[in-house]
């Protein structure tokens, strides 16, 4: 099962209002479980840059079902995944995509959030992933 146009809508409408309430501006991008963008959302003075880093983001997510931040830890020098970010035609190793589980726990999709610090960037992504 993927995740809907209308849960993805829920989750990034839940995201802004993290994102407005820590006072930061994000971009949050949603995939379903083949890695395909589903819904996105560029708060008004959001970086451009940050757009693509919040797709990878949510693409890395996807491809691991795990949060990318966890892919970092794997991925440092000596760990079992050193690397990785270089695969997949790029990938982020940081926090700010995670797994998107529906009631029953399975994985139907990702989001990538992106502007800010790394901590405001997860924290911006649980809020949207608490939605569901």
């Amino acid at each position: 099962m993927n995740i809907t146009l209308a849960q993805a809508q829920t989750i990034i409408k839940k995201a802004l209002n993290k994102a407005q309430e820590i006072d930061t501006k994000m971009n949050i991008s949603i995939v379903d479980t083949g890695a395909n963008p589903v819904a996105f959302a560029r708060m008004d003075g959001a970086w451009l840059g940050s757009a693509d880093i919040a797709l990878k983001k949510a693409k890395t997510a996807c491809f691991f079902d795990m949060p990318t931040g966890e892919i970092g830890k794997l991925s440092q020098p000596g760990a079992s995944l050193f690397n990785i970010e270089h695969s997949n035609g790029g990938l982020i190793s940081f926090p700010g995509g995670l797994p998107i589980k529906n009631d029953s726990g399975k994985i139907i999709g990702a989001i990538g959030v992106s502007g800010s610090t790394v901590e405001n960037d997860h924290t911006v992504a649980k809020a949207g992933c608490e939605a569901l």
